[in-house]
This record gives structure tokens, C-alpha cells and sequence, in this order.
């Protein structure tokens, strides 16, 4: 689940903001991810039902070799290494590996090591020991501090900790039991300080200092009246813009320097979104993604003086703007990004352009993306990646066009064994059309097979083509896996957004059905065998699918999902509930909609399941409550339906260690091929002593 939050900064040369180009993606583990390599069958499956290349596209899937069974270990490890950053002299390269420490299980931790001409020379040295969880980023400050967030069993309440390269002194620079920060500029022109915000004063809202990295001495920079929900930042690293909400209306803030109060520029209802992103150049006006007067999201100039009009920089009809890229050296912009069924650049630089295109020369096949670069700008982190790999990573000297591979992010795995994924298209029973991904496993005939439904999380959030190791898993153990970005989903303007308002359990569902239905009629799906499989939101639509069409799937699995809507809402974390009177509009108000969250809330009709259900749940999850899974088990339980349930004492909103991960999958292995049967050839192709499983 996630909900409107915060932050707005200083976006760089290759990201869309500034905790894009710092945190990156978490592309080695199973993320989904923005690629651009199209896989054999991708142009023909998109036809309707009943169009012209739909078979074509079927044999093509089809005719590939059944590809060996990979253990699961090898999907989802901690990779070898990765989340490659560069100190801002490029002379130094973080990255971060697993290790074992006193015996406990390997958890990923920062290593620093020398470059020389592009290359890691010399030792590398370990910067951290954590025992209890996984580092999930890091970024450097300047050339000699390290800087990276922690939280606790998996609470969502993250510290800022700062460790000195040279000494290897570590400071927690937000040690407050039960408060969440994070960073919302890391100010590269200043040596000592970054900018945190975190909720310390009131749990409900989030304030700004500026903290000394090396003491962890802290000043308030700006105070939160009780309604700003998030911050930006100008070049300078100033607090200059903010955004406010009353539940229902949004207001820009703005103030022309630190020592003046915020005075509102532009009112909007909840509807309507202007996202501010970073100032011009000239610190003046603002940039802005914005839907003001059109359906899709827009790249604007805002300027204070007259914040009504809207100067457009670059806009699209069929997809909303996803982010934008800055470079902070020319000061200036580089480019745009957004995504249709693949991702999508459009350059504003000449420079950028040619060093994207030189890239893509150099590695062919592949999407390519700078995530890390030094100040200069010459030096950069290049990832590599498409759909059926998370791909290598690369040290890239602009200056003389020097590439130096770092590694693979997972080299237990062949690319060439993994599954196409294929952009779809259908039609929801009320007309609207529903993009989404089918990824067909490898080597079978695409007729009967058994299939998982997989809806995203969020709601408010939507699938991307790329690489995802939950479903590369899947495909491998013969399953096809069907995505699809229901109404709701984000991306496709503010119209298909409206249309789920008020839909959990209802419309949105139905498109998940529908989906369903159009596997069917094409043949490709066995109708008895097809499970639901889903996290988060994507949980409460597998536990809504098993309730409400309990004859359209065979097995379902619900990973940290809601089950009650009243209960849901009741336990949201503090920080979200200024947006609670938002929620109530879009999914619904506990007693001016009583009967119908009561008619779409799983929990309260679980004598209507009799599907085989798996569940997941971490204790600490802050975003939907342990309560939320223990309901539904406990109320099969009565009626002497089994469930299997998997808790974790350490985890939250998902599993982040990675022995808890191995047990999650392994779990669900068994249970889908107890359940959905599927295909077992490709275990006689597995090579001798390759400690592959067998699924036999």
C-alpha cells in the first residue's frame, strides 16, 4: 500500500529526482524495472482477441527449448554485488555485498573501494556491520561520509546513519525511537550537512533540519504547521517550495527565501495533481509535473508571479510524465522520461542524448541508465538491463568513452533461459481498454497452460515491462504470468485514475477478472488451473478474487494484503492520516459507505472461500496491519478450512532478509505445484549437479 508522501528535491543529470539518482533502483532484486530490449513475441501478442498475429505470436513462444528448473536461491539472493555509487571526485567506488558477522546470516553491508582511469584498484574495505537486516541504499557525501537508512524488523521508522570513510566512525544522525526520517537534499555544496526530515515533533507530520554529518548536531530549517506533505528544495538547498493538504485540497506553497513565510500559489481539489520537482536554474520558477486543465501530466514552468498559467515544456496524449532529469554542472535539464508498455525518453540535451546513444552502441540489446556520477560529470554508474535479466553494471569515463565492467548482477542465471515478457492489451466488460504484461514460459506450447494472475500493489501504482524476478520464477516452473495495470493503476491520466474510485472489490476487480476471462478465450490458460497471486492492494484483490469469483481460481496466494476495509483504515500509520479524508473519498468512508466496504471486504465473507489460500505476513508492518491476515486465518480456521500461514517476527510490508524470502518462495512453490500442477519437462534438462530443483 502507498499513499501520497513527500519528498521533492534537486533531480540530477540521469534520474528523475534527486532520491533517483542516489537510491537508484533496486534493480538486482527482483524489482520491476524500466527496459527497452524487445523479446520475440512482444509486437504480435498485442492484437485483440480475434486480431490478425495473436497465433503467430503463440508459436513463437512456444518454440524455444524448455529451459533447465533454476533453484530458487538463484532468483532471490542478495546479489554478489551491487548498488554501485561514486564519491563525487570519482575517485572512490561504494557498492555493497552480503556478508556473515558473528555467525549471523549475510546481510548486505557498504564496501568502498579506489578507482584508477575507471578501474577498482587496490582492497576493497568494508564500511558497515549490520547484522539484523539488509542496507537497502546508500549514497555518498562529498568524498569522505557515507550516508544510509535503517529501520527496525522492518517498522518503517528509518535512521540516517553516517559513517566517515577514513575513520570508520559511525554516527546515527536521527536516533529517535518511533520517528521516520530521511533525506530530502543531500546539499553537495555544502561539506557538513544534508537536509532530513523526519516526524519526532508529531508523529503526523514530517519537519526539516539541517544536520551535521559528523556530530549529528541538528537546526529546524522549516517547521510543518500540521498539513505539508511534502518539501522541495532549490539549487542552493533551501527549503523554498512546499505542498499542503487538507485531506481533499492541495496548495502549492511558496517563499522566496528561508527567512519569509510560505504563501499559497495554486489551489487544486485532490484530482487534480501539480507535482513540483525542482526550481529553474535561475532558482525562480519552478518545474512541475501537472494535470491542470488536461488528463495526462504535463512537464511545466511555474512561475510565483503568475502561478494560474502554465508554460509547457513537454507533454504527450497517451501516457502521464513519469520524471526528468537535471544535470546540476550545466544546470540545466537533460531530458524526460515516461512510460508507455516500454519506457520512453525524451532528450532536452544534445549532450545527454549522444552519451545515451554511444552507450547504447557500445552495449546493444539492452536499456541503459547513468545511476551514479560524480560532480564533474564525466565519470558515470551505468546499469544495464531488459526483461529477462537485471543485467551487468558499468564504470563509464565520458572523456575517452571507457567502459569498465563492474559484473553481473546475477550470473547464476542465463539470460537466454528466461521468459519474454510481452505487452497486452484488452478490454474491461464497461469498455476501457487495460494494458498489462504476459510473460509465457519458455519452451511450452501456449495452450492450457496453468497460469497466476498477478496484480499490482499500490493500488495507485502500475506495472512496468522489465525484468521481475517473481515472475521469471514463475515462468520457469512452466507458468505463464499475467500482469495487468487495472483502472486505477497510474500513468494513463487522471480519467482511467478516477474511474477506481470507490471500485476496491468492485470495477477494479472486475478488470482483474476480465483479464482472466481473455487468457481464457485465448487459449492460452488451462481454466482449471489458475491461481491469484498478490501483494499489499495486490493481496486484498487476491483474497477479493477467491471471495467473490471463487470458481475462477484453484490456488491463491496473499503476501502482506488487506482483508477488512474498516480495520485497514483504522490502522493506517500516523504520517498517513492526513490524506485520511482522501482515502475515504477514494476507496471509501466508514459510515457514509458502511455497506459497501462491508460487501467488498473479504474478511466478512469468508464462508465464501474454498480455494486453497497461502498467506504471508510480517509481524512489524506498519502499512497494513499483522491483524489484517490474522482475521481471515483465524475465521477459516472456525470453519475448519485450512490455511497455511507464514508469519515473520522481523519482516513488515514484505520480506527483506533473505533466508525469510528463500522460506516465502519455497512455500509458495510447493503450494502452486500442489495446486496448479504444472509442467515438469524441463527438470530432465537440467544439468547434472547444477542443484537444480526438481518440482517432480
Amino acid at each position: 500500500m502507498t499513499t501520497s508522501q513527500y519528498v521533492k528535491s534537486t533531480p540530477r543529470r540521469g534520474s528523475a529526482s534527486w532520491m533517483g539518482r542516489r537510491i537508484a533502483a533496486r534493480i538486482g532484486m527482483g524489482a520491476v524495472l524500466v527496459c527497452a530490449n524487445v523479446a520475440t513475441l512482444h509486437a504480435a501478442v498485442d492484437p485483440r482477441p480475434g486480431e490478425p498475429g495473436h497465433d503467430a505470436a503463440l508459436y513463437e513462444a512456444g518454440s524455444a527449448p524448455v529451459p533447465k528448473i533454476y533453484p530458487l536461491q538463484d532468483f532471490f539472493r542478495n546479489p554478489e554485488r551491487d548498488f554501485f555509487q561514486l564519491a563525487d571526485d570519482g575517485k572512490t567506488l561504494g557498492y555493497m555485498q552480503p556478508v556473515s558477522l558473528d555467525g549471523q546470516p549475510a546481510r548486505m553491508n557498504i564496501f568502498v573501494q579506489a578507482l584508477e582511469n575507471a578501474k577498482p584498484v587496490g582492497e576493497a574495505r568494508r564500511l558497515t556491520s549490520e547484522t539484523a537486516r539488509d542496507i537497502s541504499f546508500f549514497f555518498w557525501k562529498g568524498n569522505d561520509i557515507v550516508l544510509y537508512q535503517k529501520d527496525f524488523g522492518g517498522d518503517e521508522n528509518f535512521h540516517v546513519v553516517a559513517v566517515n570513510v577514513r575513520s570508520g566512525a559511525v554516527q546515527d544522525l536521527t536516533p529517535y525511537d518511533g520517528a521516520s526520517a530521511v533525506i530530502i537534499d543531500d546539499l553537495p555544496d555544502h561539506p557538513d550537512h544534508v537536509l532530513i526530515q523526519h516526524n519526532h515533533r508529531d508523529p503526523q507530520v514530517f519537519d526539516v533540519y539541517r544536520v551535521n554529518v559528523h556530530t549529528g548536531a541538528s537546526d529546524l530549517v522549516a517547521q510543518n504547521p500540521g498539513d505539508v506533505i511534502g518539501w522541495v528544495t532549490d539549487h542552493a538547498g533551501k527549503v523554498r517550495a512546499g505542498v499542503s493538504s487538507d485531506g481533499l485540497n492541495t496548495t502549492l506553497l511558496y517563499r522566496e527565501d528561508e527567512a519569509t513565510e510560505f504563501t499559497p500559489l495554486i489551489t487544486t481539489d485532490y484530482r487534480t495533481s501539480i507535482q513540483p520537482h525542482l526550481f529553474t536554474p535561475d532558482n525562480r520558477k519552478l518545474y512541475a509535473l501537472s494535470n491542470r486543465g488536461r488528463d495526462k501530466l504535463a512537464l511545466v514552468i511555474i512561475d510565483p508571479a503568475q502561478p494560474e498559467e502554465e508554460t509547457i515544456v513537454f507533454a504527450i496524449d497517451e501516457v502521464d510524465l513519469g520524471g526528468v532529469g537535471y544535470s546540476p554542472k550545466q544546470r540545466k535539464l537533460t531530458h524526460v522520461s515516461y512510460h508507455t508498455d516500454k519506457p520512453h525518453r525524451h532528450f532536452v540535451d544534445h549532450e545527454t542524448e549522444s552519451q545515451y546513444r554511444q552507450l547504447e552502441q557500445k552495449l546493444p540489446g539492452y536499456h541503459i541508465a547513468l545511476i551514479s556520477e560524480n560532480r564533474e560529470e564525466d565519470t558515470y554508474i551505468v546499469a544495464t538491463y531488459n526483461d529477462r535479466t537485471p543485467g551487468a553494471r558499468y564504470v563509464f569515463q565520458a572523456t575517452t568513452g571507457a567502459l569498465y565492467k563492474l559484473g553481473d548482477i546475477n550470473p547464476a542465471i542465463r539470460e537466454v533461459d528466461m521468459a519474454p515478457v510481452a505487452p497486452i492489451r484488452y478490454v474491461s466488460r464497461d469498455g476501457l481498454d487495460i494494458h498489462g504484461y504476459l510473460t509465457l514460459p519458455a519452451g511450452r506450447t501456449p495452450r492450457n497452460l496453468p497460469c497466476v494472475i498477478h496484480p499490482h500493489g499500490g493500488p495507485w501504482e502500475r506495472d512496468y515491462w522489465g525484468y521481475d524476478a517473481e515472475v521469471q520464477f514463475l515462468a520457469n516452473r512452466g507458468l505463464c504470468v499475467l500482469q495487468m495495470n487495472f483502472r486505477g493503476s497510474t500513468g494513463y491520466g487522471r480519467k482511467f485514475w478516477e474511474a477506481s474510485f470507490g471500485q476496491w472489490g468492485r470495477a477494479m476487480q472486475d478488470d482483474i477478472t476480465d483479464g482472466v476471462r481473455w487468457l481464457i478465450d485465448q487459449g492460452i490458460a488451462d481454466p482449471a488451473r489458475i491461481g491469484i497471486y498478490g501483494g499489499s492492494y495486490g493481496g486484498y484483490a487476491t483474497l477479493a478474487g477467491i471471495t467473490f469469483t471463487p470458481d475462477l481460481y484453484a490456488a491463491a496466494v496473499d503476501y502482506v494484503g488487506v482483508s477488512n476495509l474498516f480495520t485497514f483504515m483504522n490502522t493506517i500509520p500516523p504520517y498517513w492520516k492526513p490524506m485520511l479524508d482522501k482515502m475515504h473519498v477514494m476507496v471509501g468512508h466508514p459510515e457514509r459507505d458502511r455497506e459497501r466496504l462491508a460487501a467488498t471486504s473479504p474478511a466478512l465473507h469468508v464462508d465464501r472461500i474454498r480455494t486453497p489460500l497461502l498467506i504471508a505476513q510480517g509481524a512489524n508492518d506498519p502499512r497494513v496491519n499483522k491483524a489484517e491476515s490474522d482475521q481471515v486465518v483465524q475465521a477459516l480456521n472456525a470453519r475448519g478450512v485450512e490455511v497455511q500461514y507464514l508469519i515473520k517476527d522481523n519482516e513488515g510490508h514484505g520480506f527483506q532478509n533473505e533466508e525469510n524470502r528463500f522460506e516465502f518462495y519455497a512455500a509458495m512453490e510447493a503450494f502452486l505445484r500442489m495446486h496448479l500442477k504444472p509442467d515438469t519437462e524441463s527438470v530432465l534438462h537440467a544439468e547434472s549437479g547444477d542443484a537444480a530443483t526438481d518440482i517432480q
